[in-house]
């Protein structure tokens, strides 16, 4: 449309004025009334694809209409017709466009990328090397921080910035081809794997939905009695289910999804913060409390009552005297948790009084239970036995899993394009291998030893008593896992050593290999990769890195409580 006067002959046929001026596109603010004038000066508004510009008209009225007839309040998009004479009132010029946008760069953050080459580069070659680390060692955890702090930094997705460090490790010569990719036949990651598949079973069947509405149904008037009852619900059933992360993908993850969705909840989206990114934190959270309250809760609570016994602290009756001793600490967390994480992250939904009465609409509007939901149902069912009773049987957690997961794709509730979809999966894959062959590297080559060694002698040095000595080595036990991808490699890494230094600093045995063995299952929250469950919720796809980090080493402090319960009943 150009800027300039039209000049508009009416025709006195009926409704040609509305018919002409719908083709111009044009749209009326105020109108003088036309009543028996031949001409009249009428204020538009003329919008164009750019720009909207308001102008006076000069509308010639055909004189052999007596009545002329109303014009429209609003008309479709057309040119004028004929231009207005030289006199006529002219339209204001248009600001000019605004300058298209500058293309973004594509590929990875200048700044964010910088700084974590930087911390690697500095650490590598500023700080001393000590004597007894060989160079090889001292630049794989200069590789390992600047990893790290590229997954915190962002400056590519998390799967092309291991891959990235991954190469420099080879590149480099630091790690072989054949030591860096070991870990991609690691068990548990690929345990991860298969639970994010199970996780896609229960959204395309529909079974994820059902079963959150039945907890909205039950539960769902606020966004608070929802994280209780999940964090109740894995309470329940943690002692006969041993692997966390095959609780986590298996089970709770696909229920928080549908959860956040029916709420309009989307992953990596603003409006995760609505509901999603809540429950995967307190839930998290409240696993990590669930798995330290049973012997069998958690795979590494047997490995650590194992090796405690290896240095002499013997545990009469483990299961009961585990349960005695983590109930009253472990229970009080567990109830705190949910409520403090309402605080510290709060959901934009808090109260959903009406959700009860949608749930129950909705179950109805769903029907009965459908052929592939019973078919999930009972491939789950299987599944959690052999987890169960895998260990007597010789099936592993993994094995396991992936027979439910055959049995899914034979059965036709899930198809190979499900599995191939489900990014979330092989991302995790990817850049969770990578942490955990850096990190069983690291421990191959002596640096976590010189860690620990360097803080045993430190506590020696300050001739601390035992409480004193038992809240550092803690601590130390504790954060030390920021260079661990998984649980039970730290246990087989430093549990050992570190309740050696408690039993050198005449802490009560009993006390330092059980406190030792809760602080593993806290620390699996930590960061995103420092559990198996943690990669499975972090994959969903809800909380940032930052809030990871962030509410990680918030909670922890929150459960240092645990530990300073457990030492007074000691004393």
């Amino acid at each position: 449309m150009t800027d300039e006067v039209a000049s508009i002959v009416f025709s006195s046929e009926r409704g040609g004025v509305d018919r002409l001026l719908r083709r111009m596109g044009w749209r009326r603010h105020n109108t003088t009334p036309l009543h028996s004038l031949t001409t009249t000066t009428i204020t538009i508004t003329i919008t164009t694809r750019r720009t909207s510009t308001t102008a006076h008209l000069l509308i010639l009225l055909n004189p052999l209409s007596p009545s002329p007839p109303h014009l429209p309040t609003t008309m479709s998009t057309l040119s004028p017709t004929s231009r207005a004479a030289p006199d006529s009132p002219s339209f204001s010029t248009p600001p000019p466009p605004p300058p298209p946008p500058r293309p973004r760069w594509p590929g990875a953050k200048p700044i964010p990328l910088a700084v974590s080459l930087a911390i690697g580069i500095i650490f590598r070659f500023a700080v001393p090397k000590p004597s007894h680390l060989s160079n090889q060692a001292w630049q794989l955890l200069a590789i390992f921080l600047t990893t790290v702090a590229g997954l915190i930094l962002g400056p590519l997705p998390v799967g092309a910035w291991a891959f990235v460090c991954l190469t420099i490790s080879v590149l480099s010569r630091t790690l072989t081809f054949a030591a860096a990719f070991a870990a991609f036949t690691n068990e548990v990651i690929w345990l991860i794997v298969v639970s994010f598949f199970f996780s896609r079973g229960f959204v395309k069947t529909g079974l994820g939905d059902r079963i959150a509405l039945y907890f909205v149904k039950l539960l769902g008037k606020s966004t608070l009695g929802l994280a209780y009852g999940l964090a109740l619900c894995e309470l329940l059933i943690c002692p006969a289910v041993p692997s966390t992360t095959a609780r986590a993908g298996g089970i709770f993850l696909p229920i928080i999804k549908s959860l956040a969705f029916s709420a309009d909840s989307r992953p990596k989206d603003a409006s995760a913060k609505k509901l999603g990114a809540y429950l995967i934190q307190s839930q998290i959270q409240s696993a990590n409390n669930s798995s330290a309250i049973f012997l069998t809760a958690a795979a590494q609570n047997l490995l650590c009552v194992k090796l405690a016994e290896s240095l002499g602290v013997k545990i009469a009756n483990p299961w009961v005297s585990w349960l005695k001793a983590s109930s009253l600490p472990a229970f009080i967390s567990l109830l705190a948790t949910p409520f403090v994480l309402f605080k510290l992250f709060p959901p934009e939904i808090k109260e959903t009084p009406d959700a009860p009465v949608m749930a129950t609409q909705k179950l109805e509007q769903m029907g009965p239970i459908k052929r592939n939901e019973w078919a999930m149902v009972g491939t789950m069912l299987i599944t959690v036995a052999l987890w169960i009773s895998g260990q007597a049987l010789g099936i592993a957690s993994v094995v396991a899993a992936m027979l439910g997961l055959s049995t899914l794709l034979l059965l036709g509730v899930l198809d190979w394009d499900d599995c191939l979809s489900e990014k979330s999966a092989w991302d995790t894959l990817a850049w969770f291998a990578v942490l955990v062959g850096m990190a069983g590297q690291l421990t191959t080559l002596g640096v976590v030893t010189w860690i620990s060694d360097g803080v045993a002698k430190l506590l020696k040095s300050f001739s601390l008593g035992w409480p004193a000595a038992f809240g550092i080595l803690q601590a130390a036990y504790f954060f030390i896992h920021y260079l661990f991808a998984s649980q039970t490699a730290h246990v087989g890494a430093l549990y050992s050593a570190f309740l050696a230094m408690h039993l050198a600093a005449k802490v009560p045995g009993l006390l330092a290999a059980l406190a030792l063995a809760y602080n593993t299952n806290l620390f699996g929250a930590l960061t995103h990769y420092s559990s198996g469950q943690a990669a499975v919720y972090y994959g969903g796809g809800y909380v940032k890195l930052p809030d990871v980090f962030r509410l990680g080493i918030l909670m922890a402090l929150v459960n240092i409580e645990k530990n300073i319960q457990l030492e007074h009943n000691f004393r």
